[in-house]
């Protein structure tokens, strides 16, 4: 990928969250496979854990909740901009918003840094238009930028930041809510088998909508990235699928 484009060869990457801040020496995965590497979510300041961070299984996945810890860009930036200089592949750095003021200088950083060729721009799950607009905006710089858009309101979000300056939209992991063990509800993000459907859905009527759509959510299978890419998907991000090794393969057929 280009430093001005977003074209990935192979359209592969893993999701923001999955695999940390720089692609792993020791990681089990076939990095040729992947056309980019996403970071960690990364704050403009440092990010202690959730104060109620849990994992919740359901059938069909489970219901994560971390809070997105994280030491801060400045910290992350001296830890691993060396490690993005060296990687063989492309790497796009996932800012979380805290302020719009702060974003066209924590750009103007990133596009200093060697290797890093696209920014993911996270938005929250309550965001509402005119303010995902205004960071989007703010957002926008040398580096493509990529929106990560909350799935269940995909649809509405992705046209406000495209007109913003959005280069493509990629699919945030939906939200939901489970019992945990002490009898509290527990909300968080959703993983799992079970929310392909939906994300197939999304991703597919935003190419409809001729929108520029990287495809995530409850790919476990090769069949279903070639069913993101028929559905119109430029690329497709996997998340949990690469806590078990990636994706089966006739070698490892029962990943």
């Amino acid at each position: 990928m280009s430093k001005y484009d977003l074209s990935f060869q192979p359209p592969l990457m893993n999701a923001a969250g999955t695999l940390g801040f720089a692609p792993g020496r020791r990681a089990a995965l076939d990095w040729t496979q992947f056309g980019a590497f996403i970071t960690n979510p990364i704050s403009l300041e440092p990010r202690a854990p959730a104060q109620e961070r849990n994992c919740l299984t359901f059938p069909g996945g489970f219901l994560l909740r971390t809070g997105f810890p994280n030491p801060g860009l400045r910290q992350v930036l001296r830890r691993y901009a060396l490690r993005w200089a060296r990687s063989p592949l492309s790497v796009i750095v996932h800012l979380l918003v805290q302020r719009s003021e702060d974003l066209p200088w924590q750009v103007r950083l990133l596009e200093a840094a060697e290797g890093v060729t696209g920014v993911e721009l996270g938005l929250p799950p309550d965001v509402d238009p005119e303010t995902a607009q205004s960071w989007v905006s703010a957002a926008a710089g040398e580096l493509p930028l990529i929106v990560r858009v909350p799935m269940e309101r995909a649809l509405a979000l992705a046209p406000v930041v495209m007109d913003a300056g959005a280069a493509a939209v990629s699919l945030g992991a939906p939200r939901g809510a489970l019992s945990a063990p002490n009898g509290k509800f527990q909300e968080g993000r959703l993983y799992g088998p079970a929310v392909f459907p939906l994300a197939l859905h999304t991703a597919r009527r935003l190419s409809q909508m001729k929108l520029p759509v990287i495809g995530a959510g409850g790919v476990y299978h090769p069949a279903q990235v070639e069913a993101m890419l028929a559905a119109g998907a430029i690329a497709v991000q996997l998340d949990a699928v690469l806590w078990r090794g990636g994706l089966p393969s006739p070698e490892n057929p029962l990943r």
